[in-house]
C-alpha cells in the first residue's frame, strides 16, 4: 500500500512524452538572473518557451505543479570518462588511451555507451551534461609517458538510446594531455611520477624532446592546412591533420592537461606560440601562476577540491581554496570531477570552494552557466531562459547541499528515470525478509 501512494504521489511530475509541459508554482533559480520565488516556466518540444511569473498554459498542454520545489538549470561536469570507462581496472570495459603518440582524429562520441551503469548514478544527483575525454585522466604523465593528442573530446546529455541522441557538441575540445619533467616516483595512488626515480638531466631530456615532437605535429598540421587550402598539386588527405584544422582555426579548444607549476607555464607559452584556444585541465598548482593565466585569457578546469595538498609541504587547504583564488584572480573557471567513480560528487566539489571563500552564486554558476560558456554552448545550456535546451532540475532545497534531494530531471523536456544501481541494491535489501 505504501509504494502505491508514493507513486501515486509522484504522477504530477511525469510530463508529456513530447518535452512539452508547463511547470508552475516553483522557486525558480536561473543563474542568468535573479531568482523567481514563484514562478512558471513553459517548456515545448524540448526548449524552454518561457519564464516568468505569469506565463500562459496552451491549450492542452501538461501541468506539472512544483510547489515545495526548486528549479534549477541541470549541472554540467566539465571532465569524466563516462560511457568510456566503466571499471579502471578491467582493461575491456576501457575505451580511453589509444596506441599513438598523436590522435586528434579519434572521437569520443562515437565510442559513448549509453547504458553505463555510471550514466544513471551521475544524473541521480541533477547533472544532466558532461565532457567525455578520449585519453586517460588518471595516469600517463610520468617521466616515460610522451606527449599525447588524445582526440576529441565531446559534449553529451545523459540520457539517449545512442551515442547521436546523446551528442550536445560533437567535437567539444581536443584533449592534449601536456607533457611534465618528472624525476621521482610520486607518493603511492598518485598519478604522475609513477616508476624509478631518473636523473634531472635525463628527465630533462626527454621533456624537451616530446615537447619538440609536440610543436612538430603542429607545424606539420599548419602545412597540411596551407596545402590544402593552396590545392597543390599530389595534395591526399591525412585523417590525422584534417582534424587539427578546426583547431588551427580556433574553432575548436585544446583541452590541456597540465597539473604542475612547470606544465602549467609551458602550456599557457604554448597556447600563446601556437594562437589556439586553451582551456587549462586539472591545474593542481594554478595559485602559483594566477597572474600569467589571467593575461593568457585562458579558462580552467578547476580539479577536485575533496582532495589531499599535491605535495607533502603544501598548505592542508590548497585544493579547497584553488576556486576561490581563481574567481579573485578574475579567472574564468568551471568545476570537473576528472573521473567516474564519483561524478556524482560535482555538486559537493563546488560546495567545498564555498566553505573556503568561494561565493555560493559562483560556485553555482561553475557547474552551470560558465561551463557552457567555457565549452561554447551558453546559447543552449546552463541556465533557465527562453530558447535554451530544458534541462531541469526540480529540488527539496540546495543543490549544493548533500540532504537536498533531485526530486525531478528533465533532459531536454524529457523526464528522467533517477533509479540507478544504488537505488536497486537499496530497494533489495531493505525488502530482504
Amino acid at each position: 500500500m505504501k509504494r502505491v501512494l508514493l507513486f501515486a504521489a509522484a504522477l504530477p511530475l511525469i510530463a508529456a512524452p513530447n518535452g512539452s509541459f508547463l511547470l508552475r508554482n516553483v522557486a525558480i533559480h536561473p543563474v542568468a538572473g535573479p531568482d523567481l520565488p514563484n514562478g512558471s516556466i513553459l517548456v515545448e518540444d524540448g526548449s524552454i518557451v518561457d519564464v516568468g511569473v505569469r506565463v500562459a498554459a496552451p491549450r492542452d498542454i501538461r501541468i506539472i505543479d512544483g510547489k515545495g520545489l526548486h528549479a534549477y538549470p541541470g549541472l554540467i561536469d566539465s571532465a569524466t570518462e563516462i560511457g568510456l570507462s566503466e571499471i579502471g581496472s578491467i582493461r575491456e570495459t576501457n575505451d580511453v588511451g589509444e596506441l599513438g603518440q598523436f590522435n586528434p582524429q579519434l572521437r569520443a562520441l562515437i565510442a559513448v555507451n549509453p547504458e553505463s551503469e555510471h550514466i544513471p548514478v551521475t544524473r541521480a544527483n541533477g547533472i544532466t551534461s558532461v565532457i567525455t575525454l578520449p585519453g586517460a585522466i588518471s595516469g600517463g604523465r610520468g617521466a616515460g609517458a610522451p606527449p599525447v593528442i588524445a582526440g576529441q573530446a565531446a559534449l553529451i546529455h545523459l540520457d539517449g538510446w545512442t551515442w547521436a541522441e546523446m551528442a550536445v557538441e560533437r567535437s567539444a575540445a581536443m584533449q592534449l594531455i601536456f607533457p611534465t619533467l618528472q624525476t621521482r616516483p610520486a607518493r603511492s595512488g598518485a598519478a604522475e611520477g609513477a616508476g624509478p626515480a631518473i636523473s634531472y638531466n635525463d628527465a630533462k631530456r626527454a621533456y624537451d624532446q616530446r615537447l619538440r615532437e609536440l610543436t612538430d605535429f603542429f607545424e606539420n598540421a599548419r602545412r597540411y592546412q596551407k596545402a590544402k587550402a593552396a590545392h597543390s598539386p599530389g595534395f591526399k588527405p591525412d585523417l590525422h591533420y584534417e582534424a587539427m584544422i578546426p583547431v588551427l582555426e580556433r574553432k575548436t579548444p585544446v583541452l590541456v592537461m597540465a597539473v604542475r607549476e612547470r606544465a602549467i607555464r609551458d602550456a599557457l607559452r604554448f597556447g600563446r606560440e601556437q594562437n589556439i584556444r586553451l582551456i587549462l585541465a586539472e591545474p593542481r598548482d594554478a595559485a602559483k601562476l594566477l597572474p600569467e593565466i589571467k593575461a593568457s585569457g585562458f579558462p580552467v578546469i578547476a580539479a577536485p577540491t575533496l582532495e589531499l595538498p599535491l605535495e607533502d609541504d603544501d598548505a592542508y587547504d590548497a585544493a579547497f581554496t584553488l576556486p576561490s583564488q581563481l574567481y579573485k584572480a578574475g579567472i574564468q573557471f568551471a568545476f570537473g570531477s576528472f573521473g567516474n567513480q564519483f561524478a556524482r560528487n560535482l555538486p559537493y566539489q563546488a560546495a567545498a570552494a564555498v566553505a573556503f571563500g568561494l561565493p555560493w552564486q559562483e560556485a553555482l554558476r561553475a557547474v552551470t552557466l560558465s561551463a557552457a560558456e567555457i565549452w561554447g554552448v551558453a546559447d543552449r545550456l546552463g541556465s533557465l531562459e527562453k530558447g535554451k535546451i530544458a534541462d531541469i532540475m526540480l529540488t527539496d532545497g540546495d543543490p549544493l547541499e548533500t540532504k537536498t534531494q533531485v526530486r525531478q530531471l528533465f533532459i531536454a523536456g524529457r523526464p528522467v528515470d533517477l533509479s540507478n544501481k544504488q537505488t536497486r541494491l537499496y530497494e533489495k535489501y531493505m525488502n530482504r525478509p
